[in-house]
């Protein structure tokens, strides 16, 4: 991502110098004396051939560079939205697990005090006398 970018910034800086210097050869050329100006057009239209190829190429460039980066941008928000989701079936496994071992464990509380009962019952009826109430 990073180097798109400066890839990208690149390009529009080459663009820009590309159009200044065109913009320059522009208002030099206007504010010459008509003999010499002649002579400087002449050169600025070959020039300017040349520079409008160029420009057009660095705009091309530009697009393209902007257009990847948009993908790449939506591929990190597509990698950060799966990231957040698996993040959340993590975490709602781990709640199901502990709720299950929480479970597991009351269930095994419940039958120790159902023996415990039994025992104690079954302790009654035999000697005739409560413990739970020693």
């Amino acid at each position: 991502m990073i180097k798109i970018m400066e890839k990208l910034a690149e390009a529009r800086g080459q663009l820009l110098a590309q159009q200044r210097i065109l913009s320059n050869m522009i208002s030099r050329v206007a504010g010459q004396a008509p003999r010499k100006r002649l002579s400087e057009q002449e050169f600025f239209l070959k020039y300017s051939l040349a520079s409008e190829e160029r420009i057009k190429m660095l705009k091309n460039r530009v697009s393209e560079l902007e257009s990847q980066q948009r993908k790449t941008m939506m591929e990190l928000l597509e990698l950060k939205k799966s990231k957040e989701g698996l993040e959340r079936l993590r975490a709602e496994a781990k709640r199901r697990f502990i709720e299950e071992e929480e479970k597991g464990e009351q269930k095994e509380l419940n039958e120790i005090a159902g023996i415990s009962f039994a025992r104690e019952r079954n302790s009654f009826c035999k000697y005739g006398s409560s413990r739970l109430g020693e």
